[in-house]
């Protein structure tokens, strides 16, 4: 079996297309390659599911068995692995989660020393490691590494988040759903902490209930309690925790795009916007351009993954960047994206202009939007067609600048998306079917 790290880590179907003896051979290599100047820590945390613990056992058994040391964070979100190894002297980290991914799926994402993805170049290693079943010497003696419980690690991180977002929060209620995942250790105690009023919902994980029915990609039975309740907030965390969908009290969904509205606006303010701009992808809504425009910032954009966001953060020296699911990175305290440092930089805008998170994002108008993903077998053929290319053309002439198509390939699967923000769901329907109908005529 082929093993890739995509722009996630690698995941796949826990003991399936991701079997528990790949996770030990990681953990090996990873033991064997940090080991090559003395023994080195590394720091494994993961999610609520089943899989987690079988596949965090694996792992640390490779480690250890190759030279290094494990200390295990236990059930934790994904950005504070990426925080602790950064500021407390860890070789590099181990994710376990498939975020907003369904139970039976899991996956393993590596940071390294700097709380960033693991290089490029590391990563093609191990998978030629696993691809050409390749054997590493194991460690004997002295040499065997050791495995060290460490949750106290995230009270390190609460406390950290805390000091960069200092807020008093007496007279906030706030509606908690955490997804049944890694927000379950974190959320309701932080901002309970910071003196909010909170409701905490899908909090009771068995191993295969997160996500389901919950969190960020499911918000239905969060939109119900605001629109029935009396909060300032509602805040929706998916699995491993490193996205936030916030809630209005009308039920509105306040999602990345509006996010990245509110935080640029007040940071611009501010005087605290490098550049004036603000990173986002393809897959943004045109509404959010144009507000951006209107209040006098610009956008970078780049191809859909939050990898691609902090790339161009961190090659151009910008601040503020994310993606419409949510996922938002705050370069000036990380660097990647944080589900609950976005919810206090959401709240913090909230606090100090005294104003209501529809107040702060009405003025961004969203567009009618619809995404069809159509099966082919050859997507670059499909992409090429001079019947698509000049149907696209047509359909943006036709839109006038007020509104878009955007044809482009799935990067995991056969796939072409197609997709059109418009003034209506009329609109958006006749264009994107006119299009899809051409790529399903031709047979790709």
């Amino acid at each position: 079996m082929n093993f890739k790290f995509g722009t996630d880590g690698i995941r796949g179907k826990a003991n399936v297309t991701l079997p528990v003896t790949v996770a030990y051979r990681i953990g090996c290599y990873l033991g064997y390659y940090f080991s090559q100047n003395g023994k080195e820590k590394i720091l494994i945390g993961k999610d609520t599911r089943r899989s987690g613990s079988m596949l965090e056992s694996a792992l640390a058994a490779g480690i250890v068995a190759c030279g290094c040391d494990v200390y295990l964070l236990g059930v934790c979100p994904t950005p504070s692995v990426a925080y602790l190894v950064k500021t407390q002297g860890f070789a590099c980290g181990v994710m376990i989660s498939a975020s907003h991914n369904p139970y039976y799926d899991n996956g393993i994402k590596i940071f390294n020393a700097l709380g960033m993805k693991l290089e490029r170049e590391v990563e093609e290693k191990i998978e030629e490691y696993l691809r050409y079943d390749a054997q590493i010497e194991l460690c004997i003696e002295e040499n065997i590494g050791e495995i060290y419980g460490w949750q106290e690690g995230l009270s390190l991180y609460l406390d950290w988040l805390k000091e960069i977002v200092p807020l008093d929060l007496h007279g906030y209620k706030i509606a908690l759903d955490v997804a049944n995942g890694s927000a379950t250790t974190t959320a309701y105690k932080l901002l309970t902490a910071m003196g909010a009023e909170c409701k905490l919902m899908h909090s009771e994980p068995n191993g295969v209930n997160i996500n389901t029915a919950c969190g960020s990609t499911h918000p239905e039975s969060l939109i119900d309690v605001m629109e029935n309740g009396d909060y300032d907030i509602g805040l929706a965390f998916d699995g491993d925790a490193d996205r936030l969908i916030a809630i209005a009290p009308d039920g509105q969904q306040i999602n990345g795009d509006k996010v990245l509205y509110c935080c640029g606006k007040y940071l611009k303010d501010k005087n605290a916007l490098p550049g004036n701009k603000v990173v986002t992808t393809v897959m943004a809504n045109m509404g959010l351009f144009k507000a951006l425009e209107t209040v006098g910032i610009d956008s970078e954009i780049t191809a859909v993954g939050d990898k691609y966001v902090f790339e161009n953060m961190y090659k151009n020296g910008y601040v503020l960047g994310g993606e419409q699911s949510g996922h938002i990175i705050f370069k000036e305290h990380a660097n990647t994206g944080d589900g609950l440092l976005t919810a206090l930089k959401v709240l913090e805008v909230m606090v100090n202009t005294g104003k209501g998170i529809n107040e702060l994002t009405d003025a961004l108008y969203v567009y009618p939007q619809l995404l069809v993903n159509v099966k082919v077998r050859d997507k670059e053929k499909a992409m090429q067609d001079p019947e698509v290319l000049a149907a696209c053309d047509c359909i943006e002439k036709e839109l006038e600048g007020d509104g878009r198509i955007l044809v482009r390939c799935s990067g995991t699967e056969p796939l072409v998306r197609v997709m059109v923000e418009a003034k209506s769901d009329e609109l958006c329907h006749k264009y994107v079917y006119q299009v899809v109908e051409i790529i399903e005529k031709n047979g790709y």
